[in-house]
């Protein structure tokens, strides 16, 4: 790598770090390549990135941002998670680090906060943004759906009623 095409990546690490909200550092060696092939897989689906750089780049890049307390993990064979949604990340590496022990999570930072390996964990239970949205939508539709069962409840209940009188007196 010459000189302009560390200085490309650098301003281009630095970019994508100041939108991201959260990062996450882990050990990956001994990893094979399709076991890294799957953790991209899944960290694209979940609409996270997984990313290998050179930690004294990185560095550079990290300074900055929100995020620059991760500086002090960048020892080693280290590769950056990071993701928009403040829970994407997290939960995808720490489930593949279940999986995979050669996985070692270092831990990570959400805005200006550092986390450490626990808290990343911690995080990973978190329900996701999308699962957020949903639980709200589905909390402000409970009470037009209840609305709607207690105009039509009356109704039914009469019919019942007559019905079993009707029952009755054909008995």
């Amino acid at each position: 790598m010459d000189r302009a095409e560390k200085k490309a990546f650098v301003t281009a690490m630095h970019d994508v770090l100041q939108e991201t909200t959260v990062v996450v550092v882990a050990h990956y060696s001994g990893l094979t390549v399709a076991q890294m092939q799957a953790l991209r897989k899944q960290m694209r689906d979940a609409g996270a990135t997984v990313q290998v750089t050179k930690n004294r780049l990185t560095k550079i890049a990290l300074e900055g941002t929100e995020l620059s307390s991760v500086g002090d993990l960048l020892k080693g064979p280290t590769l950056l998670a990071y993701s928009k949604d403040p829970v994407a990340a997290p939960k995808v590496a720490v489930a593949f680090a279940k999986d995979n022990a050669k996985l070692v999570i270092l831990g990570g930072a959400m805005g200006k906060t550092a986390l450490n390996a626990d808290a990343v964990k911690s995080l990973a239970t978190l329900p996701s943004l999308d699962e957020l949205r949903a639980k709200l939508i589905g909390l402000i539709q409970a009470p037009a759906t209840k609305l709607a069962q207690l105009t039509t409840a009356p109704a039914s209940k009469v019919a019942r009623v007559v019905q079993a009188y009707a029952d009755k007196n054909a008995a």
